[in-house]
């Protein structure tokens, strides 16, 4: 599409184009069709790198920057401190800027709660309430274009990917979910993986069903491929049977066999594994090994203290024991492992951290407590530091929740 062919676009046009692209080109197939359908000099859309500390140019509408980077071996970062670009993500906000006769806008791309990037455009003329429309609309979609087009092809991975990941760390990421948040009417989970030198082994899982939401967190005994490969074990024994519907005892009790089944002496794994009950509110956990949850209500900050069992893979045979904890509306949870309380940064008030970030989005949360574990140790993180963080709203099954337990 072209400027010229404005008068016969709409915005079921650069839809129905964008679907009918090849997914490697579907990103820059609907930042042309949002120039033309707007008349905007220029449309860029800027994808977070895996970082998410910058954000890189992937598509444009009037240069093809993605074609253009991946011939020329040469992406174009941009740091996010600082920027329009990080109000835009960590406020999840549209900003507007008047550029004398014509306007600037940028606007959040975000899919369940994940910020995905950025679209930036610039139009000659002030949007009016249609354009804008227009404009909310398309970022909306491409969200989803991003997502239907990182299944097909590495490209995405690639821009995103502005340093060289060891084996390690590429097994490691290969584990995680694919996306770091997901936000709906009930509640909020986001997760962070702060990567050591060496990688650690950690993890951090979700799974949302009609029903229940699964979480866990987990850290892997050792460094590089073999923490790695223990960590595959232990989650993959997880996925399975969480899908054939096996509750929590059952998922705890199958991966530890199957882990004792495939690690050496002296091979284990730490692991928090969650089930949310999003009728009742009633959360229960498992734990093997690892450091005590936290739990933010109404303000106070408190450690939810577990049966401890220990960790997954030690001996086949072990019933883990579960421990039953029933949510209010307003309560935050927070798994980690030891890597966010390990040697070099135990001056950190965890508990004062989180009760003065209360009012901050999980997916801030999640980065910021990363951020600052990092900062406390010069960036020489001995262990990996992983955060998972569930805000819980309830909703209409309130009422007939159980009474409380813990």
């Amino acid at each position: 599409m072209t400027i010229a062919d404005r008068s016969r676009v709409d915005l079921r046009d650069v839809l129905r184009t964008t679907c009918a692209a090849s997914p490697v080109e579907a990103i820059d197939v609907m930042a042309d069709g949002l120039a033309t359908l707007t008349g905007a000099t220029y449309v860029q859309f800027l994808i977070t790198n895996v970082t998410h500390r910058a954000v890189v140019r992937f598509a444009g509408s009037n240069a093809n920057a993605a074609r253009v980077q991946e011939e020329n071996g040469d992406i174009a970062v941009l740091p996010l401190r600082g920027t329009l670009y990080e109000q835009v993500l960590r406020r999840q906000r549209i900003v507007r800027l008047d550029e004398g006769g014509g306007e600037r806008i940028l606007v959040p791309v975000t899919e369940s709660g994940d910020a995905l990037g950025v679209i930036d455009l610039h139009l000659p003329r002030d949007a009016d309430e249609l354009v804008f429309a227009d404009i909310a609309a398309v970022a909306e979609a491409l969200a989803r274009v991003v997502v239907a087009s990182r299944r097909h092809s590495d490209l995405m991975d690639w821009a995103q990917d502005t340093s060289p990941f060891s084996l390690a760390a590429e097994i490691q990421r290969r584990l995680l979910p694919g996306s770091y948040t997901c936000e709906t009417d009930r509640f909020t989970v986001a997760g962070w993986l702060e990567p050591a030198n060496a990688v650690g082994g950690d993890t951090f899982d979700y799974s949302l069903y009609r029903d229940t939401l699964h979480l866990s967190v987990t850290d892997a005994v050792g460094n590089d491929v073999n923490a790695a490969l223990l960590a595959s074990v232990l989650l993959g024994s997880l996925r399975n049977s969480r899908r054939r519907g096996a509750d929590l005892a059952a998922q705890a009790r199958i991966a530890n066999d199957a882990l004792a089944a495939h690690a050496n002496v002296g091979q284990f794994v730490t692991g928090q594994l969650a089930r949310l009950d999003l009728h009742t509110g009633v959360m229960t956990f498992v734990n093997a090994g690892h450091p005590f949850p936290y739990l933010t209500r109404d303000g106070q900050v408190r450690e939810i203290e577990l049966d401890i069992d220990m960790p997954f893979g030690l001996y086949p045979g072990r019933e883990l024991r579960v421990r039953r904890l029933q949510l209010e509306p307003g309560d935050r949870v927070v798994l980690m492992t030891d890597g966010m309380l390990e040697r070099n940064a135990e001056d950190l008030d965890l508990p004062g951290m989180l009760s003065s970030s209360a009012g901050a989005h999980p997916r801030e949360l999640v980065y910021e407590l990363a951020e600052t574990v990092l900062h406390a140790t010069g960036g020489d993180l001995n262990d990996d530091a992983t955060v998972l963080c569930l805000d819980w709203r309830g909703g209409p099954d309130e009422p007939d929740r159980p009474d409380r337990e813990e």
